[in-house]
């Protein structure tokens, strides 16, 4: 059997560019590197994909022994159907040079049906897309479809003991909205082999396409005559205004016409940079600071999400803390650092979570917190999980305030946060001694992955260096809020 020229996923790919496409096919060399937040993704959908089989168990397994012997899945397929095999996991077909590959195909006593599981917990139009040419593949290779479904992720299933498969997932017929795209398949098919055929790759000018349906893995490509800060950066501005500009030849901020439609705080910005000009509110920052109540207890939780959940009472893709930081600072100047990070041991660290904070946090002062929404819900959860602990839990969610208030009111704003106020960009236009760069783990999601994979039992590293590694970013996020404090005071 000839080797398929398109599958599933390239298919999906060459609708979204044509261009990446062809990279794909001959230029891997400039793919962006994968980043550990992707990975951590492709592994969950992998995990996804297997407990779904339990649905319908029992089944034989074609997935080929080599990740490039797809063919061989094919006729292994094959041979399974011709055996009278009514369960098979990874089921190939292959027709017109298209390779589909399907997570479970069962013979019910009404015929076949198709099932793609999904990790996402609603099934989208590029989902449609991936049945129907899935649909285009198995039916043309002889196979009669009853129908063909999307199993996705139930996102209000609580786990209340052992994996119940039944209620984690929801499988849903898209069967009506396959047979109306369908009969565009052919031509588009042999549109996109014809682009993998071409001497060069197509030109395709970068756009809304680069990051929809998925985040394209050539953009670092396409986008490399794009500077690091550019239009593309100008905070709240719409993306069709931003390839307005683009569109215009316009790519600095400095060159943007006085008479482009943009509102004050966008002006702001770009007249800081092109002025290299701070703005500074000392009114409303001496109003802000005058307000907060000692001792202040500079807070912040990390969090971790699973799509299958891992403790009773919670939900798939509930964030779910696991870690906080606590700096206490005195009127007096004096600061002092306490923290938790729970434990890889497989016990729900929420319990001793939410007592620890409350032995932390004390009865008086404020709590501050640099976007508020975060934190207030995360406390929320934790009184919906445990309402024994609601009057203290509530206690320090009264007592919360918002340390990114004037960051994002532009009180305080200069050229070097570029548009953000997030931490990230605040720290270093105010305290640039203090930096996230000397950190082995310096994001949110690096630390939330980390340590889910270490909750999973699939972490292979120096366990006891990466639980360190993780206090030293989350100590950091809260001296770096104290730091700043003691900036906004010197103003």
């Amino acid at each position: 059997m000839e080797k398929h020229i398109l599958s599933k996923s390239t298919f999906i790919k060459g609708v979204q560019c044509t261009k990446a496409l062809y990279f794909h096919k001959h230029h891997r060399e400039l793919r962006d590197d994968l980043s550990a937040a992707q990975e951590a993704i492709f592994a969950q959908g992998t995990s996804v994909g297997e407990l779904a089989q339990q649905l319908f168990p029992g089944g034989v397994d074609c997935t080929p022994e080599s990740y490039y012997d797809f063919q061989a899945a094919v006729i292994r397929t094959h041979e399974e159907i011709a055996k009278g095999s009514k369960v098979i996991y990874e089921a190939a077909f292959q027709f017109n040079g298209v390779l589909a590959a399907l997570d479970i195909l069962v013979e019910h006593a009404d015929g076949w049906c198709a099932y793609e599981v999904k990790s996402s917990t609603t099934v989208s139009g590029t989902n449609h897309l991936d049945a129907t040419i899935q649909y285009y593949a198995i039916t043309n290779s002889g196979i009669a479809l009853k129908d063909i479904s999307i199993v996705h992720i139930n996102n209000q299933y609580v786990k209340n003991g052992p994996i119940d498969v039944n209620e984690l997932f929801t499988v849903t017929s898209v069967k009506e909205e396959v047979l109306q795209l369908l009969p565009g398949i052919p031509n588009k098919v042999n549109a996109l082999k014809s682009v993998l055929l071409q001497p060069e790759a197509p030109t395709v000018e970068i756009g809304t396409h680069c990051s929809s349906p998925y985040q394209c893995d050539f953009a670092g490509h396409c986008w490399k005559h794009v500077p690091a800060y550019s239009v593309f950066n100008i905070a709240r501005l719409s993306v069709e205004k931003k390839f307005e500009l683009y569109g215009n030849n316009i790519l600095h901020l400095k060159d943007i016409p006085e008479t482009f439609p943009m509102n004050a705080n966008q002006w702001m910005q770009v007249r800081s940079e092109a002025n290299n000009e701070a703005f500074i509110d000392k009114a409303a920052i001496r109003k802000f600071v005058s307000e907060l109540n000692y001792p202040i207890y500079h807070l912040d939780f990390e969090t971790f999400t699973s799509a299958v959940p891992i403790f009773d009472g919670s939900r798939p893709y509930q964030q779910l803390v696991f870690q906080y930081s606590l700096h206490v600072e005195d009127e007096d100047g004096r600061v002092e650092h306490k923290e938790y990070l729970a434990e890889t041991n497989g016990e729900d660290p929420r319990i001793q979570f939410i007592e620890r904070l409350i032995a932390d946090c004390g009865n008086t002062g404020d709590v501050l917190v640099y976007n508020i929404g975060f934190e207030r819900g995360k406390l929320f959860d934790l009184i919906e999980f445990s309402p024994g602990h609601k009057p203290p839990l509530l206690h320090i969610i009264n007592r919360l305030k918002d340390l990114m208030i004037p960051f994002r009111e532009r009180w305080y704003y200069t050229p070097e946060m570029q548009g953000s106020y997030s931490i990230k960009k605040v720290l270093p236009a105010l305290v640039p001694e203090l930096s996230y760069q000397d950190l082995t783990i310096q994001e949110g999601g690096t630390a939330s992955n980390t340590f889910t994979t270490m909750l999973q039992g699939n972490f292979t590293g120096d366990a006891a260096q990466t639980r360190q590694d993780l206090l030293d970013y989350c100590a950091l996020d809260t001296l770096a809020m104290v730091r700043i404090l003691g900036e906004l005071k010197e103003i």
